[in-house]
């Protein structure tokens, strides 16, 4: 009784998600002055959206890029993370945002978390909304991908031939003043300590590592998303390995989520709950630079628990899995509802739905994982 009850709540809870947003969204073509335009503002493209935001921050609350560019360009290009505020609502018009080949930072990022940042408070109500063809991708020729785990270099294939293949690409390679691993700055959108935040409408192309990561996150609405995030990237014409080119990633503390119409390819698994701990016995602070999460890689109790999750709608393609659930220890990853997935395994290596799985830390405790629904799935091994 209770999972009908469980998949019922949770199909009601999503459409009213998706009903609200779609009501809000449809206002979002007038030519409203509330908008503010950062082709108002002086200095780079990231210091003209920043300052948008900052103008709109407690006024309108509403920032709109445009297509093009005031510098004559219809590409924004962008040095370091955006970061953003409670109770802002982005409009990407038809526009695309880049990195930059100097940044090594995230795209997007929630304000109150951060470099530094060790006791961050809660963030709320921050959409992004795509009108037409809106494009975020990542560098040219990035500096550093991957995850905490990726040692940095400039010839992936060449390490991997002699066995090192916890490798990523990234120009900072050898580099003495540079940070030779990966980290949270790798991730295209980062979003920590949030409630209420919603993105639709957005296509992700090359990001540096996984396209977005979800941190404490409690209701949080996606949908119509396209992610093209080959695990190979062409740079001055040679292809170079790009390692944990994830698409969707909730981590500790993410619960309320509706994930729908999402497709696309990824160099790893599409869509991921992650509550782990793999090292327990170090020390781990918010803020850190040494890590994947921005926020405290560990598992402090139920509130970190990854809990009433729909994922509908999904078509996906990679050497990985569709989804992928695990957790570690006494990490809990409850009461997730799957219905439709179309996933195209390239080289048949790895089945549509993984749940467990081991060699991230402590061994999931019996019963940690638990109501777990999925129906209507497609693979094609």
């Amino acid at each position: 009784m209770f999972k009908y009850f469980f998949a019922f709540f949770i199909i009601s809870f999503s459409l009213g998600l998706s009903l609200i947003s779609s009501e809000a969204y449809a206002n979002f073509g007038s030519n409203s002055a509330e908008y503010i335009n950062p082709n108002d503002f002086d200095g780079t493209d990231t210091e003209r959206i920043s300052q948008a935001i900052q103008k709109a921050k407690n006024t309108s609350n509403l920032v709109r890029i445009p297509r093009v560019n005031a510098n004559g360009t219809n590409i924004w290009m962008i040095d370091s993370a955006i970061l953003l505020p409670s109770n802002l609502t982005l409009i990407l018009d038809n526009c695309t945002l880049q990195l930059s080949d100097s940044s090594r930072d995230n795209m997007f990022r929630s304000d109150n978390v951060g470099l530094g940042i060790t006791d961050p408070e809660w963030n709320e109500n921050i959409n992004i909304y795509g009108i037409g063809k809106a494009i975020l991708k990542g560098a040219n020729n990035p500096r550093a991908t991957g995850d905490g785990a990726r040692m940095l270099t400039l010839n992936p294939k060449l390490e991997q031939e002699k066995g090192n293949w916890r490798v990523s690409y990234g120009t900072d390679a050898g580099k003495p003043d540079r940070k030779q691993k990966g980290d949270w700055r790798n991730i295209m959108v980062l979003i920590g300590y949030v409630k209420h935040f919603t993105i639709k409408n957005v296509r992700f192309e090359n990001t540096h590592g996984w396209t977005i990561s979800f941190e404490r996150t409690i209701d949080a609405d996606l949908s119509d998303l396209t992610i093209f995030n080959e695990e190979f990237v062409s740079v001055n014409g040679e292809q170079h390995m790009v390692s944990n080119k994830d698409g969707i990633n909730l981590r500790q503390g993410c619960k309320n989520f509706s994930i729908d119409n999402i497709s696309g390819v990824t160099g790893d698994d599409f869509i991921a709950l992650s509550n782990l701990d793999t090292a327990p016995t170090i020390k781990k602070k918010n803020g850190e630079i040494t890590d994947s999460m921005v926020t405290a890689s560990r598992w402090y109790g139920p509130e970190d628990d990854i809990e009433q999750v729909v994922i509908t709608n999904i078509s996906c393609e990679n050497r990985y899995r569709a989804i992928a659930i695990r957790a570690s220890d006494q990490a809990g990853i409850h009461h997730v509802y799957i219905n439709g997935v179309i996933f195209k395994a390239k080289e048949g290596r790895h089945d549509a739905i993984l749940i467990g799985g081991r060699g991230y830390g402590e061994e999931s405790l019996p019963g940690k994982i638990n109501n777990i629904h999925a129906m209507n799935i497609i693979g094609n091994e």
